[in-house]
């Protein structure tokens, strides 16, 4: 009964990259919440981040500005070309910008944001169209520097089950046809996914609720690496390039983004997704106004979630067997490079537990 942690067995090193978030020109840091971004201990920051992307043309000093805030944050620059309304040659040279002229290495890539919803907007882009003309796009940026790393289908609401993972207008499975056609040519598998809301209504998830779901991420990684397996033969890479408790605006809420109890709910998803492996994942958001609680900062300083990241700075590299006998009171080892032990608890209860630690 109680956590247990075993020091001596190593479980490998905990993928750096896990730790990111999402940020673009729609949003921005002020002189108060820059030092923050700076000290967040965020990894990879993902760019423009959500629709803006497909929604706008991508300029060449805004990617200036994401490598500029990266470089002083310690994060990755990973930008989402245009796919909506652009070309193959147009995401060619948003490559070639970056890589050739300016020689800023961006390493990682993707083509366009949740394509799975065109078309329910009334775009005509099923997922086989989608998958090939996708194919076309990582050709172009490829042929301009071949060692960029395309990350895709950056599909929206992938939760692992058949009955309600996204289908085109055929009835057509988007990662399943998009991993059919390009299996051979992307590099890491990418889904999205905000639990809540779940209901028609759109309301906010009650804390029980959210409590419950923290779970459901250890087995929806499994899952995503199974059909993986089954559609190209192999494994590969996998990330998270978006995700939060609340899809919607929600805010000022017992379990919405900006809640205390949302940012336990994320510490506790971030250790499942270590444990699991996921080579990359980027929180859905860096920083909003008080319109949504999506932001890690609010326009004038830090919320409950940014906290959480905070927690992990401290966190060993390298991972150690952690168990406990109950899922709402978790533990997470890793080993770091001092040679301290790193112990991360997590209680998603409402009240006080004491627990032995072995």
């Amino acid at each position: 009964d109680g956590l247990f942690v075993d020091p001596t067995a190593d479980l490998g090193v905990v993928n750096p990259l896990i730790f990111g978030t999402n940020y673009g020109p729609w949003v921005s840091l002020r002189p108060e919440t820059l030092p923050l971004a700076y000290d967040g201990g965020l990894t990879i920051i993902r760019y423009p981040g959500g629709e803006w992307g497909d929604a706008n043309k991508l300029q060449s000093y805004q990617i200036d500005q994401l490598v500029d805030l990266s470089r002083k944050m310690g994060a990755e620059p990973y930008i989402h070309v245009r796919f909506r309304d652009s070309t193959p040659a147009e995401a060619a040279e948003t490559v070639r910008y970056a890589n050739v002229e300016k020689g800023y290495g961006i390493k990682y890539w993707s083509i366009g944001n949740e394509p799975s919803l065109y078309e329910g907007r009334g775009l005509a882009w099923d997922a086989e169209t989608f998958s090939r003309t996708w194919r076309d796009f990582a050709d172009a940026m490829r042929a301009v520097d071949p060692s960029i790393v395309l990350i895709g289908p950056e599909i929206h609401q992938w939760a692992g089950r058949d009955n309600v993972d996204p289908k085109d207008s055929a009835g057509r499975d988007w990662l399943r046809t998009f991993l059919q056609v390009n299996g051979d040519a992307v590099d890491v598998v990418s889904i999205h996914r905000y639990p809540f809301p779940n209901n028609a209504e759109r309301t906010p998830a009650a804390a029980d609720d959210l409590r419950a779901d923290a779970q459901q991420w250890t087995q929806i990684v499994r899952s995503l690496r199974d059909v993986i397996r089954a559609e190209t033969g192999r494994d590969l890479p996998v990330a998270i390039t978006e995700m939060n408790s609340h899809w919607s605006q929600a805010v000022s809420g017992e379990a919405t983004p900006d809640s205390h109890l949302s940012a336990i709910w994320l510490g506790d998803v971030l250790g499942r997704l270590v444990m699991e492996k996921v080579d990359i994942m980027t929180q859905f958001l860096l920083v909003s106004g008080s319109e949504s609680g999506f932001g890690l900062l609010e326009r004038y300083g830090p919320r409950p979630a940014y906290f959480t990241y905070q927690m992990y700075k401290h966190f060993g590299d390298q991972l150690h067997f952690a168990a406990t006998d109950d899922p709402l009171v978790t533990v997470y080892a890793a080993g770091r490079e001092d040679g301290a032990l790193t112990v991360l608890l997590i209680n998603l209860k409402d009240e006080e537990v004491t627990k032995p630690l072995r």
